[in-house]
């Protein structure tokens, strides 16, 4: 509920900071006071669309706030913690306009898009009467409404939860369906490159082993040419071997007859020299063992490279990286068959949930059948006791050609205020005055089913008087009873009925035009009501007829 609004320097007011109560409050003053200024600002605090003509003369900027106790209602705490904007119990809406048409939105003190205001707001207060925030006109406000009535929200979350599961589903199935058709000529494309790598068999490491035998097959001729000569110079040459040579400086040096350690000491070490040759030669020797040429391996291993480096060329790779190509592409081609063949199981699965979502959706259409015509008949019954007694007002259930999120209708209240008139919908036919009286008399009817605590009503009582003003009075106190009600007013029947009071004044000091806002007790709320009772002098009489009204109020 709202507990406070606090207004600056808006439109003619000055300053006005107000608390508010639970029950009826009714808003009542002069022609030109300034009556629904209090409305107005709170359509700002809602989102409402502004300029900067609603800042006061001479001022830079006009600053609204409004403030709701948010404890048990639902709608409102969810929304704010999803978005970390709760603060206690409370949620306090702020609007500040600058006279260069400039405004800031702010939810607990934090910056936030005037479409955050709009939406916090629809559940908070429902504002009926000529202004922005006229649910009633929606379709969509109209269906919720239906379904509250009927004690359907369960079954139609239920719905909407349902629908979406099988949408998702849906969406999936189409664009697996869609990809169907593309991945043949894929399928094919991957069949045959697996194919092709799968034909060509390499292995790991196979590629480096074979261009190392290529190396090797390749030189072995070389290689046996230079060990040849090799062992020429070391062992095999007739006259100039360095085995030979070196015997010869052995058996020279051997024969000088005079020993001395230096001497000794080179003779050993040629003596070293001629076995580390021996030696040498015969690992020559080994080695030329294995030189045998082999013309058909070298083919064969340089057909392999050859065939290998063409398919790299192929498929646009290094060969290096063709055997993790094949793994590759064989998941891919593999993920695609299981896809396809996962395709009749999602289509099944499709197929189950929309059948789930339409038994639903039809038990939804039947529940709201029978809601729809309790509620059109109790709504008629209220509309026939303020002054439209011939109207006849019906809710239509328009159906649609597919299932959606919200069932397999469209609801819209319909009605035909005179005899002879076919029903037209609502927000077509319906004045600014007939409108307000019709959101009451619904109002009256889904008080109980309710989400949106605060409720107000402006121009209620335009072309009504009398036994009819007293109704409207009673149903709007009766609203109060179970949540919060504000009533801008002229007639002393409606303002009677309030839990509260608050009048409107206009102050003119100097050239300086202000409006004040003061809540009105026993005596001074019995002159307001002989005022509006009619004449320009209050007299005895009214006054105890003000008295008598107020009275008759509390014997209710």
């Amino acid at each position: 509920m709202l507990t406070s609004i606090a207004i600056a320097n808006f439109a003619i007011v000055e300053s006005l900071e107000l608390e508010l109560r639970k029950g009826m409050t009714v808003i009542s003053g002069e022609t030109g006071a300034g009556k629904s200024i209090m409305v107005d600002a709170l359509s700002l605090c809602l989102g409402a669309r502004t300029d900067s003509g609603v800042v006061r003369h001479g001022e830079k900027k006009a600053e609204i706030s409004a403030t709701f106790d948010v404890s048990n209602n639902i709608n409102a705490t969810k929304w704010l913690h999803d978005r970390d904007l709760e603060s206690d119990q409370y949620c306090i809406l702020r609007r500040i306009i600058t006279k260069e048409g400039k405004s800031k939105a702010y939810i607990n003190n934090r910056p936030c898009a005037l479409a955050d205001l709009k939406t916090i707001g629809a559940y908070l207060i429902d504002i009926h009467g000529q202004h922005e925030h006229q649910s009633l006109l929606k379709k969509s406000a109209q269906r919720v409404q239906v379904d509250a009535f009927g004690g359907l929200n369960s079954l139609s979350h239920k719905v909407k939860s349902q629908y979406q599961d099988w949408k998702k589903m849906r969406d999936e199935l189409n664009a697996r369906l869609t990809r169907s058709t593309d991945q043949e000529s894929r399928i094919q494309l991957l069949t045959y490159q697996v194919q092709e790598l799968e034909v060509l068999n390499l292995k790991g490491g196979e590629l480096k082993a074979l261009e190392e035998e290529q190396k090797f097959l390749a030189t072995i001729a070389d290689a046996q040419q230079k060990v040849y000569q090799t062992n020429l110079l070391l062992a095999e040459e007739e006259d100039s071997n360095i085995r030979s040579l070196l015997n010869h400086a052995l058996l020279t040096a051997s024969s000088i007859q005079t020993r001395t350690p230096h001497l000794q000491s080179a003779c050993d070490l040629m003596n070293e020299a001629i076995i580390q040759i021996e030696e040498a030669c015969n690992s020559l020797s080994h080695y030329q063992d294995t030189l045998e040429q082999d013309p058909a391996r070298l083919n064969e291993v340089e057909q392999r490279l050859s065939d290998i480096y063409d398919t790299a060329r192929k498929h646009k790779t290094t060969p290096e990286e063709l055997v993790l190509l094949q793994e590759t592409l064989t998941a891919d081609l593999n993920d695609i068959i299981g896809s396809n063949e996962n395709l009749d199981v999602l289509k099944e699965k499709e197929e189950k949930a929309y059948q789930a979502l339409t038994e639903m959706a039809t038990e939804l259409t039947e529940q709201r059948m029978k809601a729809k015509e309790v509620l059109a008949t109790k709504v008629e019954e209220q509309i026939h006791g303020l002054g439209m007694p011939y109207a006849q007002f019906q809710i239509h259930c328009h159906p649609l050609d597919e299932v959606t999120a919200n069932g397999f209708e469209e609801i819209e209240y319909m009605i035909a205020s005179n005899p002879g008139q076919p029903a037209q919908p609502l927000r077509k036919v319906a004045s600014g005055g007939e409108l307000s009286r019709i959101s009451l008399g619904i109002q009256v009817v889904t008080a109980s089913t309710s989400t949106i605590p605060t409720l107000i009503f402006d121009e209620v009582d335009v072309g009504i008087s009398g036994g009819i003003a007293e109704v409207v009075g009673r149903m709007l106190r009766s609203v109060g009873t179970k949540g919060q009600v504000f009533c801008v007013t002229h007639l002393a029947q409606v303002a009677a009925q309030g839990h509260q009071h608050l009048l409107v004044q206009k102050q003119v000091e100097q050239d300086h035009t202000s409006s004040q806002v003061t809540t009105l007790h026993k005596k001074d709320r019995t002159v307001e009501i002989a005022r509006l009772l009619g004449g320009l002098e209050l007299t005895q009489q009214t006054l105890a007829h003000a008295r008598e009204m107020l009275g008759n109020v509390h014997l209710q």
